[in-house]
């Protein structure tokens, strides 16, 4: 595996690599979600490129930039044993270099859920990505449903922009408990751990009350809220019930919908998500 931290050397990589080229773009901390989107772009390409980079556009000042879980050499170990071509690390001064002033926003799906939250966050969700594609020009892009919202904002930005590069999403990973596996769980104590799982079982109440024929949104999210209630430690951000494609909240479930939901247990914040109605059904 060749590890590069420069865009021109990445650049030029790319240029010489074997196609089809899979891009899997994460921040490290890699867990086994993160493994699974390695492992479906080995599968699809003949070079697998990770990128590893945390991106300080993304995060809000009063975020956790300087605290999030770093693991640089554990991480370069996991993608040699999957076997990836190149792992990319460049620098924040390597992406943003003096001088840099030159931003993509994508409107509309950025404004709701997270976006609403933590203004800011999906214009550096976007521009980072945007600057990925264009460094490392990829056949496919590999990212996770567990963050839904940036699944719709990602597919957006790649058709609005011709970008060229196939986006491939990869169901979420998730404990034997339910929890869905993010880095920031390592935030989160023993007794917050445990108490993790509840929003799993809110967004599973959902689909059960779903698939037993309810198609009226509020009853959904009424559901979902009840769940959050029953655990003491968890402070409800929001409920959602929206449209797949557009974000925007249902009255009825007569389409593809994004069932999703934030909550904050101590002081991490958790999201979660299915799709019902002709989406991919998660266990």
């Amino acid at each position: 595996m060749k590890v590069i931290s420069t865009v021109q050397e990445m650049v030029q990589a790319s240029r010489q690599a074997e196609r089809p080229l899979g891009l899997v773009p994460t921040m490290g901390y890699l867990h086994e979600g993160h493994m699974a989107l390695v492992r479906r772009a080995r599968q699809e390409n003949r070079t697998v490129v990770t990128s590893i980079f945390v991106n300080p556009l993304q995060f809000g000042p009063q975020e956790d930039l300087a605290t999030y879980p770093r693991d640089t050499e554990r991480d370069l170990r996991l993608l040699r044993d999957a076997r990836v071509d190149v792992a990319f690390l460049p620098n924040a001064e390597e992406m943003y270099p003096p001088g840099f002033c030159t931003f993509v926003d994508v409107q509309g799906v950025t404004s709701r859920l997270e976006g609403e939250r933590r203004p800011g966050h999906f214009r550096g969700v976007t521009t980072v990505v945007t600057k990925l594609i264009a460094i490392v020009r990829p056949d496919r892009s590999y990212f996770g449903q567990k963050d839904g919202q940036q699944v719709v904002v990602v597919k957006r930005l790649t058709l609005d922009l011709n970008l060229g590069t196939e986006i491939v999403i990869v169901p979420t990973v998730r404990e034997a408990d339910g929890l869905a596996l993010s880095s920031r769980n390592a935030y989160l104590s023993e007794q917050e751990r445990r108490a993790a799982p509840v929003l799993h079982r809110s967004l599973c109440r959902a689909r059960e009350v779903w698939e037993q024929g309810q198609r009226d949104a509020e009853a959904l999210r009424e559901e979902m809220r009840g769940v959050i209630a029953q655990e003491p430690l968890a402070h409800l951000g929001y409920v959602s019930v929206a449209d797949a494609g557009t974000l925007e909240e249902l009255r009825r479930l007569d389409r593809l919908a994004m069932v999703s939901l934030a909550v904050r247990i101590g002081k991490t914040w958790l999201i979660d998500n299915i799709v019902l109605d002709g989406g991919e059904k998660e266990p």
